[in-house]
């Protein structure tokens, strides 16, 4: 009798397989997606351009730029930001606890590593998405004057990268649907108080300081300056903050899923 020996699946091919398997379940159901692209749209009409009918320009890295084009960017990181969100919660927690989803897959030869890696890239991808969609719309608005924008579209791939990670480590420590209020919680107030529809300098100093340390504000910031071409180190810090808080997220996710799946 021979034994035939399983080897483990590459971390490439394992994220692969596991991508495809979620496009496979989503596919029939693409009318759910429309909702993340419209949302932020119908935010620039009726903010951006309404609103902005009343505001003349803001100042923005030394500049003067219509109001809808100080707004747009933010949308542009907002609807990456919450597409990756909605994946790394809800659904996450979803096939974590009620439909035991990972516990059959390890029982294959993925590992926690293998899962972590493939979750946080859907959901990354959910929220690429969205902001692809929306560039398009914001370009075709004439609200794009920078050939920087080319890099707008990795900046949100970026901002969806850390947005899955920490967002599906924190849904690892969920107990019950009512643990999802503490995301709203959180949620609403990135969205509002993250530079997206006015300047930091609307903060007292304290506040920016605290505002300046969240993930959606130097996602904001990283899409303001690449789409107004307004580039400043600030992009750079951006960056490095972003990956630094996607990496860890993606540790924490492993961790966890290695305690909730193997003890």
């Amino acid at each position: 009798m021979t034994t035939v020996q399983v080897q483990p699946l590459g971390a490439v091919r394992a994220t692969a397989l596991l991508v495809q398997r979620n496009y496979i379940v989503y596919r029939k159901a693409w009318k759910l997606f429309l909702t993340g692209f419209f949302e932020p749209f119908f935010y620039l009409l009726s903010i951006g351009i309404g609103v902005g009918q009343l505001i003349d320009t803001f100042e923005f890295n030394g500049r003067q730029i219509p109001y809808a084009e100080f707004v747009a960017p933010g949308m542009l990181a907002a609807s990456a930001f919450n597409g990756a969100l909605i994946d790394a919660t809800f659904n996450t927690f979803f096939k974590l606890k009620y439909i035991k989803l990972y516990d059959q897959m390890l029982a294959t030869p993925l590992s926690t590593s293998d899962v972590a890696r493939g979750e946080v890239s859907w959901s990354q991808l959910r929220g690429s998405a969205y902001a692809a969609a929306f560039l398009v719309v914001m370009t075709a608005m004439g609200l794009v004057h920078s050939w920087w924008a080319i890099l707008a579209f990795p900046a949100t791939i970026l901002i969806g990268f850390a947005s899955s990670a920490v967002c599906m480590a924190a849904t690892t420590y969920m107990k019950s649907w009512q643990d999802f209020d503490k995301i709203t919680l959180v949620q609403l107030p990135l969205f509002l108080f993250s530079g997206t529809f006015f300047p930091l300098s609307a903060f007292p100093t304290p506040v920016q300081w605290l505002v300046e340390c969240t993930p959606l504000y130097r996602g904001v910031l990283l899409c303001r300056e690449l789409t107004t071409g307004a580039l400043s180190w600030g992009s750079l810090v951006s960056v490095a903050y972003l990956v630094a808080l996607g990496v860890a997220g993606l540790v924490v996710v492993r961790r966890r899923l290695g305690v909730l799946l193997l003890t």
